[in-house]
Order: C-alpha cells, then sequence, then structure tokens
C-alpha cells in the first residue's frame, strides 16, 4: 500500500521563523525525486528553493502563493507507492527530515527500515545533511501514477474546491512584481506576460494598473431623476467620484526585517556621527591607472567600492575598537578577528547588505570580484542568509543616489558603519591654490560605546588620507 508522507516548511537557519510561498514548482499529481526542488520561499533574507526529502506523487499542498507560513507548518504531502521506495528512498528522506528539517514529521510511518535511516544529502540554504547521497533506484513516473491514484483522488475531495485557473505556478520571477500586482489587486493569472516563455514583466503589471486606473477616472454618466409627474427645475447633479483608498502595505519580509533591525539599533545603541571632505582625485587617477595598465600588470576592472572597502580594511587593522560588538548581557566590549566587511546594496527586494568574509585577507582585486559576485546574486533576489549575516562592519556608498552626505544608521550589532557620497568636481584650495578637483564626503556613523570621538575621528582622517594619497595605503601592503 502506498504511504503518504507530510513534509513541513523547514527551520532555513539563522533565526527565521517564517516565509512566503512565492511559486509552487509542482502541482498535485506530480511525480518528485528526492531532494527535487518543490516550492519557491521567500524569507526576510532571501529566495529560497526548498528540495523534499521524500520520492513519489504529489498529493496535497497546502498554502497559496503570497501567504505567509511558520517554519515546522505543513508544506505538502507525497505518497511513496511501492515497497522499495518506502524502503530506501523514504529512509532516506526520513534522514533529511531529522538531519535538516528538524519539525518536518511524517504522517505515516517510515517502514520497518527506519532505524537505518540514512541522510539524502539534501542542502537547504547552505545547511546540508551531512552524509552522502543515499543511492536509490529511478521510479519511473508511471510506476508512481498508479498505485497513489487513491490519495490523489482523496486528498483532491477532502481539499476546498478551487477554480482550475487558482492552481499551479504563475509565469512571474521578480516578487516585486507579484508585491504590485497584490497591492492593487491583480490576478497574475489574467495577465499575459510579455517575456520569454510569457514571464509577466513589471511592465505588464503596471500597464494592467494603468487600464483599470483608466477605467476609474472615466467620466461618470450624470444621474437622471426618474419621470415625475410635473416638470422639475432642479439641476442634474455629477456623480462624484470615491475618494481612492488608503493603501497599507504589510511590514513583513525583507522590509520588515529592516524595520526591526534599525529599530533596534537606534533603541540600543548611542551613536554619533562624523563627517569630512576629501579630494578624491588621486584616488580616481589611481584607479585609472590600474584598469588601464597593459601587460603582465593587467588584470580585473577595479571599482571604486573596492577601493573604499579595501581602505576601511587598513583602518580597522590601525583602529579596532570599531570592528567590535557589545555583549550587553556580560556587559562587555568583544573586539573581532577577523573583519566580515558588509556593503549596501540595493535591489527591487530593498535593501540589503551582503558581507565579504575575511576581507583583512584580501587585497583590492579580491574584494571587488567577490561584491560584484554578491551584487549579482543580490540582484536575483538568491543571497542565502549566511551571506547576508555575521558582518562585523559596513561599507554604505549611497553616493550612487546622487546624493553628497547622509547620518547612516548603524547596522546592529555592528560598531561602525562608513558612508560615502557621489565624487563630483568642485572648487578646493589644492598646493596653494583654487583648483577643480573631484570631492567626496565621508560620514562615520559609530557607537560611542566601544569609543570615543578621538578614536573615531582618527579612523576616519586615516580614511581621507587614504583617499587624498592612496599611496598611503602602500604601507599596509
Amino acid at each position: 500500500m502506498p504511504q503518504v508522507f507530510e513534509f513541513r516548511l523547514p527551520d532555513l537557519g539563522e533565526g527565521l521563523t517564517e516565509a512566503e510561498i512565492v511559486r509552487w514548482l509542482v502541482e498535485v499529481g506530480d511525480v518528485v525525486a528526492i531532494d527535487q526542488p518543490v516550492v519557491e520561499v521567500e524569507t526576510a533574507k532571501a529566495m529560497v528553493e526548498v528540495p523534499c526529502p521524500y520520492g513519489g506523487v504529489v498529493t496535497a499542498r497546502f498554502g497559496d502563493e503570497g501567504k505567509e507560513l511558520p517554519v515546522g507548518a505543513p508544506l505538502l504531502t507525497v505518497a511513496v507507492g511501492s515497497e522499495g521506495l518506502a524502503g530506501s528512498d523514504v529512509r532516506a528522506g526520513a534522514g533529511a527530515v531529522a538531519s535538516a528539517v528538524g519539525s518536518g514529521a511524517g504522517s505515516g510511518e517510515s517502514g520497518s527500515g527506519s532505524g537505518e535511516a540514512e541522510a539524502s544529502g539534501n542542502v537547504l540554504v547552505g545547511y546540508g545533511t551531512g552524509a552522502p547521497v543515499a543511492r536509490r533506484r529511478r521510479v519511473r513516473p508511471e510506476e508512481m501514477a498508479a498505485p497513489a491514484a487513491a490519495h490523489v483522488t482523496a486528498a483532491a475531495a477532502a481539499s476546498e474546491a478551487v477554480p482550475d485557473a487558482a492552481q499551479g505556478p504563475v509565469a512571474v520571477v521578480s516578487p516585486l512584481v507579484r508585491k504590485l500586482a497584490r497591492q492593487h489587486g491583480l490576478d497574475l493569472r489574467q495577465l499575459a506576460g510579455s517575456g520569454p516563455d510569457g514571464l509577466i514583466l513589471r511592465a505588464d503589471v503596471e500597464s494592467a494598473i494603468r487600464a483599470l486606473a483608466e477605467g476609474a477616472e472615466a467620466p461618470m454618466p450624470a444621474s437622471v431623476p426618474e419621470p415625475a409627474s410635473e416638470p422639475t427645475s432642479q439641476p442634474l447633479v455629477a456623480q462624484k467620484a470615491a475618494s481612492p483608498a488608503v493603501e497599507r502595505i504589510p511590514l513583513r519580509g525583507i522590509r520588515g526585517a529592516v524595520a526591526d533591525k534599525l529599530a533596534r539599533s537606534r533603541q540600543e545603541i548611542p551613536d554619533a556621527t562624523c563627517w569630512v571632505d576629501a579630494d578624491a582625485t588621486e584616488l580616481m587617477a589611481a584607479r585609472a591607472a590600474m584598469n588601464s595598465a597593459t601587460g603582465p600588470a593587467a588584470g580585473p576592472k577595479v571599482s571604486v567600492l573596492a577601493l573604499l572597502a579595501r581602505i576601511c580594511t587598513a583602518a580597522l587593522a590601525r583602529f579596532p575598537e570599531l570592528n567590535s560588538t557589545v555583549d550587553l548581557e556580560a556587559g562587555e566590549i568583544v573586539r573581532l578577528p577577523e573583519i566580515h566587511l558588509g556593503f549596501a546594496a540595493q535591489t527591487e527586494r530593498g535593501l540589503v547588505v551582503p558581507v565579504v568574509r575575511d576581507a583583512q585577507a584580501r587585497n583590492a582585486e579580491s574584494i571587488g570580484a567577490e561584491i560584484a559576485r554578491l551584487t549579482e546574486v543580490a540582484r536575483t533576489g538568491r543571497l542565502t542568509p549566511a551571506e547576508l549575516t555575521g558582518g562585523t562592519f559596513t561599507l554604505n556608498n549611497y553616493g550612487v543616489f546622487g546624493v553628497d552626505g547622509s547620518t547612516p544608521i548603524i547596522n546592529h550589532p555592528e560598531a561602525a558603519m562608513l558612508g560615502v557620497g557621489r565624487i563630483v568636481p568642485k572648487p578646493w584650495v589644492h598646493e596653494g591654490e583654487l583648483a577643480v578637483r573631484q570631492v567626496v564626503q565621508l560620514s562615520l556613523t559609530f557607537d560611542h560605546r566601544v569609543c570615543d570621538g578621538g578614536t573615531a575621528g582618527g579612523f576616519l582622517r586615516y580614511v581621507a588620507d587614504c583617499v587624498e594619497q592612496p599611496a598611503v595605503l602602500l604601507r599596509m601592503l
């Protein structure tokens, strides 16, 4: 007899307690293999494809796209049809659940071999079961479909009746497109996508929103009174258009996580900000020389952000107080030996801060390559929690938005953040004469508990000196 196993939303790590269903990758009746991704979810930190530890036929799905589920809530059920599959694949799946999921208990028994369960080797957001992949025989779809047909029928009868158009995945990749559609009450299944393979783009949703708005703003016909027995001299009054409704946006997902972290930073950290203008002309010239080099000295292009990041690591080596955190329970300042450098990146999902690990051991070229990789992953929404956490210092280049200065909010639980404005030509006194130079404003927000203004000022002045005289960095190489 086929056995039905329940797969629950696993713990995705880093303290995450819930996730939003973005896109189902399977439908009821589909045959899935062990470790096959079955659903795409969005956490407060990243987009994640969740693999199922069972192989069989999907008999039920729990939760519509756009719904938030807590960790441990049922995701789907899978009917495992044959004895051979229940004896090998299900043991592998049970091992994966016990090791990587924890809360994903099956609704049936795992068979007589459950005591010899092996992990499937499946990986969830960088957290694996730690065991080699179990050997298993390949199961043909036609072998699975017949034995599990009864369970599919039962599950379909037990679930609420849902129209066919409301089931299955929607051809949408961007969470921003989904959010935009939800805010304006659009049914994405009714839209025809203009992207590849019918992919629904943001332009498609915006076009549909404009069409709805034009329909709502069309002139309403004047209200005509019922024919009366006697003529009336009352004027016809046009119907008053309804007032626009107040828009309410749920503070959840990445926006909610950012809000919580920033609020906690303001509540817990007594921060202070200092800033300085620096002449970045020599830094820009040095970068141009690096990127125009030929022969053995040639290499990948180096970005301004990579140079600033390298300057930060050199400054933190001189002022380690700013590469620390405060342990409130122990009443201690914890100075950290490694520099895990976060950098602010604006994406369609909002502001994220990917982390360059062990930046103190990297040169500008290596830091730049890692920044480029993380930025590209961030744009696709595929950053893992491990790539978004653990930072010890953050570099925020808000100059890309065309602004000169800001007072950054510290990325809790770090101790400081360096903000960089745009680099623009300005009048500047250079070598005793007025000249047009490339000027940038640097802002340092720091936790006043870990150091005083002298240390913070020394750090910022060293950064400015390196910007103005890049040769200063040669001492650190």
